[in-house]
């Protein structure tokens, strides 16, 4: 069975830092790449980041670049996203997502989902 578990989302102040993790089980976690969603109450979910399968290349929404570091280690099945400088507008459940293809932004064609952190960036 798979799962998917995040955690690491809380309270923070802006200017602030969270580090999420992802903790996976039930995949072979190097043959999968991985994505960061959100979604802040009343809209879509979007894409923030991902990490490669393949060659581990990394992938940032504009609103993130600079600001969040995507990574992985394969020992521990884990993903992580760091999140430096954060802003109000970062407030939003943040999921972790599997997909088998190499990267894909596209939230509705990853396979395997968590059930989310709430962040919230206080202003």
């Amino acid at each position: 069975q798979v799962h998917l578990t995040e955690s690491g989302g809380g309270l923070v102040q802006a200017g602030g830092s969270l580090r999420l993790s992802c903790a996976v089980s039930g995949l072979a976690f190097s043959s999968y790449s991985w994505g960061w969603f959100r979604q802040a109450p009343g809209k879509d979910r979007e894409f923030v980041s991902a990490v490669s399968w393949r060659d581990l290349s990394t992938y940032y929404a504009d609103s993130v670049k600079g600001r969040f570091t995507i990574s992985r280690d394969a020992a521990k099945n884990t993903v992580y996203l760091q999140m430096n400088t954060l802003k109000p507008e970062d407030t939003a459940v943040y999921y972790c997502a599997a997909d088998h293809r190499q990267f894909n932004t596209k939230a509705d064609e990853y396979e395997y989902w968590g059930q989310g952190t709430l962040v919230t960036v206080s202003s």
